[in-house]
């Protein structure tokens, strides 16, 4: 939006120029997804503080986290309320990519809202049926994943690059929009299962978030993507801006969500940000980087599939509790020990994928 305003007026003032930059725009976006979280946020909680909107805890869970139970959630329409005004602020609203990640972004938002409204609200436990929940998520992700394959203008859009080895790429057709459904899906139920502690999921979100917005700025820019060897996808540096808005609302979210957290961030925005993660990852073409900086992600989702696995066909659980933050707890780690450890984790799986950038 400003970015029109900008071309406008730089035939007049040529310091207006500064916003063709990407970086620039991203910076701007991290700084003002920043701001509005810190005006909107205090609102926000005492609103739901206000209406009793509040965290119900499990019974068998950690005992520590008794004393949460009344704490306001559905803090995550904060994030995508910073993110939705940055992004449309500094993003130039021409490019595809933009409208689809935000779309999809908001879609899972809606679908979270919905889950967290009927828990919260209406006082069902059970919230949006399991069912109804993943075929809104299927909906949701199919339909972009379909939309980014019909609109593919160069072969590197539907090509699967594998890290450190640039020779091999698969083009994989009609296959693409399955493996990016699934890609959507589920890193959006991953960042979900991972958010259990205070701070827990927002960090690493935060983290694997700013390192895919390198991975758009050098796979949108000929030159830097020719020297990387990674593939060249144009336009996909204005991804950046995207970027930069979920930096800036993730950090402002985790003002007020840091141990012991203000306000909890609700299914509302922990589908949202996995699907923009897992989003991200398919624009760029590094679905595989994705799972190695989110290893968290992974690592979260893996203890509940054995949990289950496990549970039913032996009658015995492989942890004391699942998702696995849960398990360390029970084992006698604080809170705090589990929560800082983990994004420890994230910043050197972080680091490991970014490397993948040179290492090829």
């Amino acid at each position: 939006m400003l970015l029109k305003i900008a071309e406008l007026l730089e035939s007049h003032f040529d310091v207006f120029r500064v916003f063709h930059y990407l970086t620039f725009r991203g910076i701007l976006g991290v700084l003002t997804a920043l701001v509005i979280s810190f005006i909107v946020g205090p609102a926000m909680i005492r609103q739901l503080s206000k209406y009793k909107i509040g965290q119900s805890v499990r019974d068998d869970g950690p005992q520590s986290h008794f004393s949460k139970a009344g704490t306001p959630t559905m803090g995550g329409a904060l994030i995508l309320v910073s993110i939705a005004i940055s992004t449309l602020l500094w993003a130039d609203l021409g490019n595809r990519y933009i409208w689809v990640i935000l779309l999809v972004t908001l879609a899972y938002g809606v679908i979270g809202f919905v889950d967290d409204y009927k828990k919260l609200i209406l006082r069902n436990s059970k919230g949006l049926a399991a069912r109804d929940k993943y075929f809104w998520q299927s909906v949701c992700g199919m339909a972009a994943a379909l939309f980014l394959y019909n609109t593919a203008s160069v072969p590197a859009e539907t090509q699967f690059i594998v890290p450190f080895f640039k020779q091999i790429v698969w083009n994989m057709g009609w296959f693409y929009p399955v493996m990016a459904y699934f890609v959507i899906v589920g890193t959006s139920n991953a960042v979900n299962l991972t958010d259990g502690l205070d701070g827990l999921a927002i960090m690493p979100t935060v983290l694997v978030g700013s390192a895919l917005g390198i991975f758009a700025y050098a796979s949108g820019n000929a030159v830097f993507a020719e020297y990387l060897g990674i593939p060249y996808i144009p336009k996909a540096g204005e991804l950046v801006v995207f970027c930069g808005a979920l930096l800036g609302a993730g950090l402002g979210f985790l003002w007020f969500n840091a141990y012991p957290a203000m306000v909890f961030m609700g299914d509302v925005g922990a589908l949202a940000l996995g699907a923009a993660l897992g989003m991200l990852a398919i624009l760029v073409r590094q679905e595989i980087v994705l799972m190695i900086m989110g290893g968290v992600f992974v690592m979260e989702t893996l203890s509940v599939m054995l949990q289950v696995a496990s549970f039913k066909l032996t009658g015995r659980r492989i942890f004391r509790m699942a998702p696995i933050h849960h398990h360390f707890e029970l084992k006698g780690w604080p809170e705090p020990r589990v929560i800082v450890r983990f994004w420890i984790i994230t910043v050197i799986l972080v680091l490991f994928g970014l490397a993948t950038l040179k290492l090829r």
